[in-house]
């Protein structure tokens, strides 16, 4: 490969150090291999032989293509030169001009695809060059086979070998590691993509303005990062309950329905586009709920689409069928359609979807009526602390003895962190719970009972609801 020095200014350089520089300088080396071997320096070796060396000895990416020649019509140097090549790189022959053109223009973007600077297939199905099966959490794999096998029928069991589940789920291949494997059974999965967290944020009033009550960034695995929002949303919004009119227990509703909280979040977290340097965002505030994705819609869809029945086309195939599996997501693309129906139906402004740089998802809150509105400071001190919403909903929904997991099934919520430190242990300090067995607190059949103060607080809830 000859360098034209016509082309560079004057300077004191010799020729071997200037085309060494442009070696160190590239991002690619191309070579074009003949059957002269060319000019020689008093060691015998060739310009293109201390390019090839010198890319080599930086680790560069090295595309070297041929001519059709035989090798018997090639010089001995120049086939000893291809047979060093051969060892490192794949080589492609080319019979005239355009046939080069056409090939170094296939190789380039082979290059790019692999990359990562442009893709010709989802991201979520590309593989990661650096994680590892050690870098995923076998048990967070073998508790979603438990869930998925008892809400979807999953085939397999969690006794199978870690390789041989992901595998069903065309998430590995021999041993390397899409990255939807990654962002869904992660150990760290933002060590590999920091843009995969969710910011929550709650609001006093109706715009943003600091400062914020209340503001976290949570990290995880899909699953972790959908509950995880979904009960910051919950923990924020006003609870009611019902009567036992028509039901034996008595009925409890959020006033934005929960399935419609979760449908909005799933969607913004498995739909988003995981090369932007966004995060989703989700924005709480008086009158509203604003969950922001990067992300666009599939192309030739409207957002008025959204609200009829549509087919499922989602962004990142191999992490939603997981998510489907787990009981997460539907396949018949009635998400968001019953989102508007299931709002219509709880009395509630109708859902918007707005499709700008980002995709948002806009919920509006009902008007359960409360003495003091959320998150909305106090004009008169208080002398005794008030409970939080947390606390409040833990009380109304404690209309027996009930134990912990009974409890945060009762609410709705799927992160355990949270709610044993804002509602249960939170609850227990401000004593309006007890342990029904307070000698012995890890007793497995364990529960939890209002004391005298929980059930004035009840009673002063369920009055003034």
């Amino acid at each position: 490969m000859n360098l034209l020095f016509e082309l560079f200014p004057a300077s004191d350089q010799t020729g071997q150090a200037l085309y060494l520089k442009e070696v160190e300088q590239c991002d690619i080396y191309l070579g074009l291999f003949g059957k002269s071997y060319g000019y020689q320096n008093a060691d015998g070796i060739s310009p293109t032989e201390m390019e090839f060396d010198h890319a080599s000895l930086l680790n560069k990416t090295r595309l070297i293509f041929l001519t059709t020649d035989d090798n018997n019509e090639r010089e001995a140097k120049e086939q000893a030169l291809i047979k060093k090549a051969e060892h490192f790189v794949v080589r492609k022959k080319f019979s005239h001009i355009d046939d080069l053109k056409a090939t170094v223009y296939a190789a380039l973007v082979r290059y790019l695809i692999d990359k990562e600077v442009i893709r010709i297939g989802p991201f979520d199905a590309s593989f990661s060059e650096k994680a590892t099966l050690l870098d995923l959490d076998d048990e967070k794999i073998k508790r979603f086979v438990r869930i998925a096998q008892s809400r979807r029928g999953f085939a397999l069991n969690d006794s199978e070998p870690i390789p041989s589940i992901l595998t069903h789920l065309n998430l590995i291949e021999h041993t390397k590691l899409t990255h939807a494997a990654i962002l869904l059974f992660g150990k760290e999965p933002q060590r590999f993509f920091i843009n995969s967290e969710v910011r929550c944020a709650s609001f006093h009033g109706n715009i943003v303005e600091k400062p914020i009550p209340d503001y976290k960034v949570f990290k995880g695995s899909l699953f972790e990062l959908v509950d995880q929002a979904v009960d910051f949303v919950l923990s924020k919004l006003k609870y009611a309950v019902g009567t036992r009119a028509q039901h034996v227990q008595i009925p409890g509703a959020y006033e934005i329905p929960k399935e419609v909280v979760t449908e909005a979040i799933v969607n913004a977290i498995a739909h988003r586009d995981y090369t932007s340097n966004a995060s989703v965002q989700v924005m709480l505030f008086a009158d509203r709920l604003e969950i922001w994705n990067p992300g666009m819609l599939p192309l030739g869809w409207t957002t008025e689409k959204l609200k009829q029945l549509h087919t499922s086309i989602p962004a990142n195939p191999l992490m939603a069928e997981p998510m489907y599996l787990a009981g997460y997501i539907d396949r018949l693309g009635t998400g968001t359609s019953d989102m508007v129906r299931i709002a219509a139906s709880a009395g509630l402004k109708e859902p918007e979807f707005i499709q700008d740089e980002d995709f948002k998802t806009i919920l509006y809150r009902t008007g359960i009526e409360q003495d003091t509105p959320q998150d909305t400071p106090q004009d008169t001190p208080q002398v005794t602390p008030q409970p939080t919403p947390q606390v409040e909903q833990l009380v109304i929904a404690l209309i027996k003895d009930l134990s912990r997991n009974e409890l945060q099934e009762k609410l709705g919520l799927a992160d355990r962190e949270n709610f044993r430190k804002n509602y249960i242990v939170k609850a227990l300090e401000e004593e309006y719970i007890e342990l029904t067995i307070p000698e012995k607190p890890n007793d497995p059949n364990q529960k939890y009972k209002l004391t005298q103060k929980g059930k004035e607080l009840q009673k002063s809830l369920n009055d003034n609801k």
